[in-house]
Parts: structure tokens; C-alpha cells; sequence
């Protein structure tokens, strides 16, 4: 019979300071390891085509580093590294060892970058999928093993070189070509460790994978209890939800591992629900300068809409997809972090080289110097020279915000 472990009771306060430090946003992050330890650290980086000042995945680890070159992050992302060979230099090999990813894409919190090392921890969702019955595409004979033969003759392609990645202009008409290459991509047959532009490229797992991880074809049970743990890392703190929102598990999945997971209970105040920390996060008190910086809002700090809340106070739904008329904050309002709290959101666009804020939210006149800093330094990230303040919220903070803009930008 094991020993019941002790319960830590955290104040509100505590739980958002381990959040915050453990999504990189509290303390001096570690910019020797860049964006890969970024997405290392996390875990997880969701993907979206949607590209206002940049895409998601390269705002996150901008929002922790910095104004670093967009450039840097593709290529921390979907570069690879060369292998040294053993072979002795008499008799050099004919099959040079090959290049090594550093992290692959895969349905995770929705598309993500994932760190490579994380490969066979994804073996219960590629079973998963391949004992799947239904699909919302229809898979015409012969296309998958039309699509395995030809990457295996011509080497890595995109759905468009694989044949066409639509039938028809709509979004959703895949060709039969990019439905086989999607359905052998959850198989774990194809992998995707590299994008150009924005066009996934497929490649079979057994020559990009490296041979280390591709056979270790873990069980379900190691799959889900280090998935848990890697969730509760990277939020420092959370509930049951939380940690299964976090790869997208299921509840009774996260129960049948948690205890086993490193995890330890804790309570904390005004969650109402029982909740499981990192220990490391709790051996030492959250301290070190805080962030100021817009957020995706694919940002795994705040994607999960009920954590945000219940951690921050603050509300916030994308509505890129709600008809325009019926938006409240605009079509990809960014929230504002400073001092370790949201105090207000901006709906950027760009205008050649002027970073428009289209509409800005402000929790008061005090976010006015925080919001006004995040807006200068995006603007300085994506080439902006001026940003201009279109509408604000609260009419009457409209001119203090650009005067400290004006001051800021000088």
C-alpha cells in the first residue's frame, strides 16, 4: 500500500507566478538555446495559417525571447543537423550518416511543432488513428500506396508535388493524393519534419525519423504517463483539464497515469478543483523580471480558454472566425502581458511599413505605458518604422497611448 502524498497549498497568486515561469514568461529564459529550448521547454507549439504581424509559431518564441530574426526561427525549427560519421577515413562509407531533425509536426494540442525526442511518445495516438473507422475524407483506392511509392522513388514531396493537394478551389476538397498523405501522416508511415513557405512536406518516417526513436514503439500506458508529466511541466501548475487539454488527452486517460506521472497534488486557492504541480516548480518561489509582450492567442499560456480565465481573470475567444459584425475586439486580438498579468489586447494589422492598431482594449489608464512598449517593440520585430492607434476601447486613453508611443518610437 503506498503512502499518500502531502497536498501543497498554493495561493492564487503563487499558481499564476509558476504558471508564468514555467511557460518562460517570469525570470531570465535561457536565450543560449534559443528557440529550439524554447520549444523544448514547452513542449508543444501549435501551428495556424493565420499571419497578421507573423505566424503563431513564430510569435511564441518571439513573446519569450524577443525581437529574434524571423529567419532564425525556421530554421531553428525544420533545419537539420548533420550526423558525424564513424566510418574510418580509408574506407569512407557510400551511405553518409544522415542529417538528424531537431522536431517534427504532429497533432498534439491541435497541429504542432514537437521536439523529435518526442516521436515514440506519440505511438498510441498513431495507433490510434490507424484503428480509426471514420474519417471525414473518403480515401479513393489505390491512392495510399500510390503516395508510399512515390515518396520512396522521388524522396521527401508536398501534397502539390505528391499531385495536387485540392481538387476544386474550396479549402476542404482535398485531392485523393493529399487525403493519402494526411491519413499516412496520423499512421506514423509519413512524418512531416520540414515546411516550405507553408506546405508541409512529407518524407517516410523510416528515413527521416532517426532509427533511435522510430522503433521504440513505446505502450499506450509510457505514452500517456510521460505526456502527462510533460504537460505539468510545461504549465507549472493544473488541474486534471488542464493537463489533458494540454496534448489533447482524455480525462480517463490522464487519471490512469497521473498518480504514477511525478507529478505531486496540490490545492490552490479559488480553483475549486483538485490540481497537480511539477515539484521542481515548487523547490523555489517564482522571481526575475517579467515579460511585456503581445501573445498569439495560440499561445500555450492562454489557449485553453477556461485556464486563462481562472488564472488571470481575463476573457479572450479568437474571433477570426466569428462573422465580422458580431466581433468585439477585432479579427486576431493579441492580449497584452506585462507584470505578469493581461491588461488589455490589441487587434494589429500592417500597412506597408506601419503597424496599425485597429483596436486596442486597456484594463486602465496604468496599461497604457505596457501596451504602448509591446506595440514598439512588434513593430520593430516585423520592420514597422510607425504604428498608429486607430480605435481604443476607452475613447479617452486614445491620445495618452499614442503620445507614449510617439515617445517611445523617437
Amino acid at each position: 500500500m503506498t503512502t499518500p502524498r502531502p497536498t501543497t497549498d498554493l495561493t492564487a497568486d503563487e499558481a499564476r507566478r509558476i504558471a508564468l515561469r514555467a511557460q518562460g514568461f517570469l525570470g531570465t529564459p535561457n536565450r543560449r538555446s534559443g528557440v529550439r529550448g524554447i520549444l523544448r521547454h514547452l513542449g508543444a507549439v501549435q501551428l495556424d495559417t493565420i499571419s497578421v504581424l507573423a505566424r503563431s509559431h513564430e510569435l511564441i518564441p518571439y513573446a519569450r525571447l524577443g525581437a529574434v530574426d524571423r529567419k532564425t526561427v525556421e530554421t531553428a525549427y525544420w533545419a537539420t543537423t548533420p550526423t558525424t560519421s564513424t566510418a574510418s577515413t580509408a574506407a569512407p562509407s557510400t551511405h553518409p550518416p544522415k542529417p538528424q531533425p531537431h522536431a517534427f509536426e504532429y497533432w498534439s494540442h491541435a497541429a504542432c511543432i514537437l521536439p523529435i525526442e518526442e516521436w515514440p511518445h506519440f505511438a498510441f495516438r498513431r495507433r490510434a488513428y490507424r484503428n480509426r473507422p471514420h474519417w471525414n475524407h473518403e480515401l479513393p483506392d489505390g491512392a495510399y500506396d500510390q503516395v508510399i511509392k512515390q515518396l520512396r522513388t522521388e524522396g521527401p514531396l508536398t501534397a502539390t508535388e505528391l499531385g495536387g493537394a485540392k481538387r476544386t478551389s474550396e479549402w476542404w476538397d482535398w485531392s485523393g493524393s493529399k487525403v493519402a498523405a494526411e491519413r499516412a501522416l496520423m499512421y506514423g508511415e509519413v512524418v512531416c519534419v520540414e515546411r516550405r513557405g507553408w506546405k508541409r512536406v512529407y518524407d517516410l518516417a523510416e528515413r527521416a525519423i532517426p532509427q533511435t526513436l522510430l522503433h521504440d514503439e513505446l505502450d499506450d500506458t509510457e505514452c500517456l504517463r510521460r505526456l502527462v508529466r510533460l504537460a505539468g511541466q510545461s504549465l507549472g501548475v493544473g488541474t486534471r483539464a488542464d493537463i489533458a487539454d494540454y496534448h489533447r488527452l482524455k480525462g480517463e486517460q490522464v487519471d490512469a497515469v497521473i498518480a504514477d506521472s511525478g507529478l505531486v497534488p496540490v490545492t490552490v486557492e479559488g480553483w475549486g478543483k483538485p490540481a497537480w504541480a511539477d515539484p521542481a516548480a515548487l523547490e523555489t518561489p517564482p522571481r526575475g523580471r517579467h515579460r511585456t509582450t503581445l501573445l498569439s492567442p495560440f499561445d500555450s499560456l492562454i489557449w485553453d480558454r477556461a485556464r486563462t480565465e481562472r488564472i488571470f481573470g481575463f476573457t479572450h475567444r479568437l474571433e477570426a472566425y466569428v462573422p465580422k459584425q458580431k466581433r468585439v475586439y477585432g479579427y486576431f486580438a493579441m492580449p497584452v502581458l506585462a507584470g505578469g498579468r493581461l491588461v488589455g489586447r490589441v487587434d494589429p494589422a500592417r500597412e506597408g511599413r506601419t503597424l496599425v492598431a485597429k483596436q486596442v482594449t486597456l484594463d486602465g489608464s496604468k496599461a497604457v505605458p505596457a501596451v504602448a512598449q509591446a506595440l514598439a517593440e512588434a513593430a520593430s520585430w516585423v520592420d514597422c518604422t510607425d504604428v498608429r492607434v486607430e480605435r481604443v476601447d476607452s475613447p479617452d486613453l486614445r491620445e495618452p497611448l499614442a503620445r507614449e508611443l510617439t515617445r517611445i518610437l523617437a
